[in-house]
């Protein structure tokens, strides 16, 4: 990095207020995004509405440890985010906020998050949260970001895991609903991660992080992109065939796996429509879980 680059980061840390240096560790746009994969496996878990202590606080609980673990993600990856044009302006990187800060935000959020999840779910919310925590936060970006191609593949089991954490905070026991909600984010994170990753190549390659565009090149990553797609497509289907949803939930699902698919063939013949699938994948899931919902409160009239 130039001195002028250095310079420029450095100024921009000063400008930024604390509060919000500590409110970027926690990832916010992730998490929000994952909260409503919470809330909707909450509400999902049965016919009736839950407790509402369980609804405000697991959720608050399931949010506090996510961004724990999103803090520690910051401060193992700062070497690498120093020399990526996407991350390079977080709170590390440019030294608005130290190692030492760091670590003790993630554990006063974590520990926060888990007395709640403690308090007001369950033991196996609370245990597979604290698991999600370890999968996320040590396994795959100690490890596994670092170690193979398939990282996301592999790793984004613990990024699957909230909507069954949802459900588990409401029920206290796995279930089918729990896992199929667990099985569609699983298939749906490589296609949108790898969407990033194509988008930003050159910044993966720089900081010698292996991730599919790097190691098998932008034509290979978009094929498979396309097969997760298919995937995905009929892996939101299983809902409808379990009876766990109706018509309508089909009928959305239908549609905007349509569209994703639309705009994932166009990423085969055109590496610039990267971002616009990535972003689309986001409009996705945040719609398959709105109709889920929306359908589970038709179907009970």
């Amino acid at each position: 990095m130039s001195n002028d680059s250095s310079l420029s980061l450095d100024l921009a840390g000063a400008r930024r207020p604390l509060w919000r240096s500590y409110f970027e560790l926690g990832k916010p746009r992730v998490v929000a995004l994952m909260s409503f994969t919470v809330l909707v496996g909450m509400l999902l878990a049965r016919p009736g509405l839950p407790d509402w202590q369980v609804l405000l606080f697991g959720n608050l609980g399931i949010a506090l440890v996510a961004s724990a673990a999103a803090a520690v993600n910051h401060l193992v990856d700062r070497r690498i985010d120093a020399l990526m044009a996407r991350t390079r302006g977080r709170p590390l990187p440019t030294g608005s906020l130290g190692a030492p800060q760091v670590l003790a935000y993630a554990l006063l959020l974590g520990s926060a998050g888990m007395a709640l999840l403690v308090a007001y779910t369950n033991p196996l919310c609370a245990a597979l949260t604290l698991g999600s925590l370890i999968g996320y936060a040590g396994i795959y970006s100690l490890y596994l970001k670092h170690a193979t191609p398939q990282n996301i593949v592999i790793g984004g089991a613990a990024g699957a895991a909230p909507p069954l954490l949802g459900w588990v905070a409401v029920q206290g026991q796995l279930e089918p609903g729990a896992l199929l909600l667990f099985l569609i984010i699983f298939i749906w994170t490589p296609a949108h991660f790898w969407a990033l990753a194509i988008h930003r190549r050159e910044d993966y390659a720089r900081a010698a992080v292996p991730m599919l565009p790097v190691t098998h090149g932008v034509a290979h990553t978009s094929r498979r992109i396309l097969q997760y797609t298919w995937a995905l497509v009929f892996t939101s289907l299983l809902p409808w065939a379990i009876g766990m949803s109706g018509w309508p939930y089909l009928l959305g699902t239908l549609l905007i796996g349509a569209r994703y698919l639309q705009w994932n063939y166009r990423l085969r013949r055109d590496k610039l429509q990267a971002m616009m699938s990535f972003r689309f994948s986001i409009a996705y899931l945040f719609a398959l879980f709105g109709f889920l919902l929306a359908d589970h409160f038709l179907l009970l009239r």
